[in-house]
């Protein structure tokens, strides 16, 4: 995409997000009685209705759940009207890209004119005469919740942020912004929808947070100073020395992959010296995901990776996912091709950012990518398999909110699995500054440890003969031949059912505050659980500088070697999470390479514990306006370094 389009989605972005910001602002504050300066009027007045009442209830909950988070009363009015802005532009950004494709009709390319809702229309006539247009309103909603089934982070409208919508006026400029001629040509591209986040932030609000503190003050800040787009040229170098060399490894001059990456950069060693896998067993992470971009293209490398596993049956391994082979699975070709982009997605790929809007577009974009690769192969979109989950967390705290903590640990039986609960939400208080750098596993892992040998205790009483001890009640966990891992598993399954059960059993605010509460806790286990999994690949771009202000005494204490810079830090982490000869490729400043502060960092973890396999020094103008020299490199965990 050249720097002339990037220019046009950015105006357009901007436009679209004062424009709904304003617009959000002035509703909260005209109906909802929710002013700008962080005054929330006890009750609303006696003018709302019964459907803005629970509205009102609804935004009411979200603005005090950020409270319980640590923000003041103007920061968490404005992160809502900035997340109910954000929201909606990345819907309607979608369905004009869904649109492209071909996997909606018609629906807001031309407005009320569009062919979808004329359609729709035909077999409801009454809903063109209803006023304020709420009868094309209707017909989007229902697009949305079609599409929430697949996509549930962005098209979800239980969640809070979707309470509010566009007044009129609004909603036909903000039309009238996407539907810009000079944007036609951008809605079949992969990469819009992640510009538009990119871009949503704008370089002057980067720079005034930079003026007003040299290191970031929260999380938002971090997450904001580090959105840079990494070209890709610079993703496929980094994939392709990384997913694409551990495949070369396993078969050698046996795959076509090591004419299909460009930009492989093959050695004079002897490359084929790896355990064969099966590619449902790989796993590769972005722990820094942003848009997703590494995981798009890594996806790409997949797609070729299923169909050469599939075709070398006489060497193709049991997946460890299924106890079968592929072809087992999948005898014929065309079955694994319709297969393929579904395991991919929920399988493979894994994406990690303290930006919670990142779930949201990078969810959205590997849904795409997947519905592409289907309609490539011309699979009718009534025949492609539901993606039923990704694996893209947002590192974020578990409930900042006490007295529902203790309401719903209440609720769990057998006991440990209180005291489980309550320390995952103490270890991953600092979540949503440090991210995958938090080190839950540890102290999660002397956790279940301790759990684990106090329940098998109580579940051995003394004074029975072999054979003769009571019969575990029905319900309770299983623990034969269990270690910790299955241990884990199956508690935080039964964490989970019961987070489930608590959200469906409240209504009205208490409903709205529950399922707030149950939604932090779900990205806080799945995080924990990623955290605990190690991973073949590791690619990232990740951020660079100070860690947050509020992160630092635990930054500094957990990374002594590389607390000098977090993208150093970063990479330490990489590398503990990948298995052993697993590789990571990352895009990082160069001055690690050659200052003295950096010299631990050079020579305790790159040279003793991941030595580099290729080395790209590509200086300034790399990361779009980022003022950095960076180099772009490949790492194997474990590799020996020639003397």
């Amino acid at each position: 995409m050249d720097k002339t389009t990037r220019s046009s989605i950015e105006r357009a972005t901007q436009k679209a997000r004062v424009l709904l910001g304003e617009d959000y602002s002035s509703q909260l504050e005209g109906t909802f009685d929710i002013l700008r300066n962080g005054n929330v009027a006890a009750a609303g007045g006696a003018h709302l209705s019964e459907r803005e009442k629970h509205q009102r209830e609804k935004v009411v909950a979200a603005i005090e759940h950020k409270r319980s988070n640590g923000s003041t009363p103007v920061e968490a009015i404005t992160d809502y009207v900035r997340d109910a802005a954000f929201t909606t532009l990345n819907r309607f950004v979608a369905l004009k890209m869904l649109e492209a494709r071909g996997l909606v009709q018609e629906c807001i390319t031309k407005g009320e004119q569009s062919s979808g809702y004329r359609e729709y229309c035909g077999l409801a006539p009454g809903l063109a005469l209803i006023a304020d247009a709420a009868g094309y309103r209707l017909y989007v909603e229902c697009l949305f919740d079609e599409f929430s089934t697949e996509i549930k982070s962005l098209f979800d409208r239980r969640d809070a942020a979707s309470v509010l919508w566009p007044k009129r006026q609004t909603f036909d400029t903000l039309l009238e912004i996407l539907n810009a001629q000079e944007l036609s040509s951008v809605w079949g591209d992969d990469e819009t929808i992640g510009w538009v986040y990119q871009f949503f932030n704008s370089g002057e609000e980067r720079k005034k947070m930079r003026d007003e503190s040299q290191a970031p003050r929260n999380s938002r800040e971090l997450a904001v100073r580090n959105q840079f787009f990494t070209p890709r040229y610079v993703v496929q170098f980094l994939t392709d020395n990384t997913l694409g060399r551990l495949w070369l490894e396993m078969y050698g001059d046996k795959t076509r992959l090591g004419t299909t990456c460009e930009y492989l950069v093959r050695t004079e060693e002897k490359s084929e010296h790896r355990k064969i896998k099966d590619p449902r067993d790989i796993r590769i992470i972005d722990p820094a995901c942003g848009s997703g971009h590494f995981l798009l293209y890594s996806f790409d490398l997949l797609l070729a990776i299923y169909e050469e596993a599939w075709e070398k049956a006489e060497s193709a391994p049991i997946s460890e996912a299924t106890g079968h082979t592929l072809r087992a699975d999948y005898p014929a070709v065309e079955e694994l091709r319709r297969a393929a982009p579904k395991l991919i997605v929920e399988h493979n790929l894994y994406g990690v950012d303290i930006d919670p809007r990142c779930a949201q577009i990078a969810a959205m974009a590997l849904w795409l990518r997947a519905q592409r690769a289907w309609k490539d192969l011309g699979v009718a979109a009534s025949a492609r398999p539901r993606i039923q989950r990704t694996h893209i967390v947002v590192a974020e705290p578990m409930p900042g909110d006490a007295k529902l903590v203790d309401e719903f640990a209440a609720r769990l039986d057998p006991p440990l699995l209180r005291d489980l609960f309550k320390k995952m939400v103490r270890e991953s208080r600092l979540a949503g500054e440090l991210g995958v750098l938090l080190r839950m596993e540890n102290a999660i892992a002397a956790e279940l440890r301790g759990a684990r040998e106090q329940f098998i205790k109580q579940q051995q009483p003394s004074g029975f003969l072999p054979g003769m001890a009571p019969i575990p009640q029905q319900g309770a966990l299983d623990l034969s031949g269990i270690d910790d891992d299955k241990f884990f598993n199956e508690a935080e399954a039964r964490i989970v059912d019961a987070l489930h059960a608590f959200v469906e059993t409240a209504t009205g605010t208490a409903g709205v505050r529950r399922r707030l509460f149950v939604g932090d806790a779900a990205q806080g286990i799945a995080l924990i659980d990623l955290v605990r999994t190690k991973f073949d690949v590791v690619l990232m771009n990740p951020p660079f500088g100070a860690c947050s202000l509020g992160s630092k005494k635990e930054f500094d204490a957990s990374y002594p070697r590389t607390k000098n810079d977090i993208y150093a830090a970063f990479v330490e982490r990489g590398i503990e999470l990948l298995h052993a000869h697993g590789m990571l490729g990352a895009i990082t400043s160069r001055t690690g390479f050659f200052l003295s502060s950096f010299q631990k960092w050079r020579e305790e973890i790159l040279l003793k514990e991941a030595p580099p396999i290729v080395f790209a020094d590509l200086g300034y103008g790399v990361l779009d306006s980022a003022m950095v020299e960076v180099a772009a490199y490949c790492l194997e965990k474990g590799r020996e370094v020639a003397a």
